[in-house]
């Protein structure tokens, strides 16, 4: 029986030089921070094994963006896409049924930035990354199927050439051309075409003053900084709002327990988020939703709550209780 040979010891150091961009690359093609952990884990172990094999014809990085495109692919399978409330249905009343839970593979998760977007880098490249984590970014791209997805994300957001895309999928430059055309006209018809405006001093003041808003349960200072279409969301449930009167009449009615939260900063997909904590009936506060804003036109236009705190807290660093 023939041995493998083992790797040099410095190998799996080398793989583990591009884990962020991997995992980038792989939550763009999941919409699941869990299932692209998976996915890259999957991508370094396959690559130290078959390390001996690598001929070096291409680049490190390019043979593992193949191994992680394989490996993707195979996961994605014929599973159904992952949405947002606002694409599987109109907006519901205040006084609609919460509905029932729907199971944790319909959703697009949330990702801290920092496990998907390079600090330090070019400006103008940290842009990029964070607009192509955004939530809606990430909602129009499961409207592709796998293979354009793939070819999209590796032309238009990584900026690898069309021969490059061609080699790595096994395909001709014309196939390539083709599906990104395709798909371009596909994301055309779905995809929030307002681009992500840089944080400034405004826009920070405008957090700031949502924290106020929210933590003090203001309705009429809330109401103040969002947009008059602005969408609140509240995965896992199905349920989503956009008026401000049904805002309103949500937070006053079923959602009044959150009166009196605490708001801790984060940052998810590229946007401002929060950690809600709302009071605990033994004291304390104990961790309610993971809250993702999206800002335009110098207002809040969506809030998406992500209500599985037992999942999404400790992906963020964030704790499940504060006690102060």
């Amino acid at each position: 029986m023939t041995q493998l040979a083992t790797p040099p010891a410095d190998v799996m150091p080398q793989l583990e030089e591009h884990r962020r961009e991997l995992t980038a690359f792989a939550y763009r093609m999941l919409g699941s921070a869990f299932e692209a952990e998976d996915a890259v884990q999957e991508t370094l172990v396959r690559a130290w094994r078959a390390f001996d094999r690598f001929e070096g014809r291409s680049k490190l990085r390019s043979w593992l963006y193949r191994i992680a495109t394989n490996v993707c692919l195979d996961m994605l399978g014929s599973r159904q896409r992952r949405a947002r409330a606002m694409d599987l249905g109109p907006a519901s009343t205040a006084d609609s049924l919460l509905g029932p839970v729907l199971p944790e593979g319909a959703w697009i998760e949330p990702i801290p930035d920092e496990r998907v977007v390079a600090t330090g880098g070019d400006p103008a490249d940290v842009a990029i990354a964070r607009e192509s984590i955004r939530l809606a970014f990430m909602a129009a791209l499961q409207h592709l199927p796998p293979r354009q997805r793939a070819v999209l994300i590796l032309r238009e957001v990584l900026r690898w050439k069309a021969d490059e895309v061609a080699e790595l999928l096994d395909t001709t430059v014309a196939s390539v051309n083709s599906a990104l055309q395709r798909a371009r006209s596909t994301l055309a018809t779905l995809k929030d075409a307002t681009p992500a405006e840089p944080m400034d001093d405004e826009k920070r003041v405008l957090l700031a003053r949502y924290v106020d808003a929210f933590e003090r349960y203001d309705m009429d200072s809330l109401t103040s900084l969002l947009q008059h279409d602005a969408t609140w969301s509240m995965p896992p449930y199905e349920l989503w709002l956009q008026t401000h009167s049904d805002i309103v009449q949500w937070c006053l009615g079923p959602g009044i327990g959150c009166r009196g939260s605490r708001l801790v900063a984060t940052m998810a997909n590229g946007s401002p988020a929060f950690g809600q904590y709302k009071p605990a009936p033994d004291g304390g506060h104990a961790a309610w939703s993971l809250q993702v804003l999206e800002m335009s036109g110098g207002r809040i236009s969506g809030i998406t709550f992500f209500l599985d705190t037992a999942k999404f807290f400790p992906l963020f660093g964030l704790p499940l209780r504060l006690e102060a």
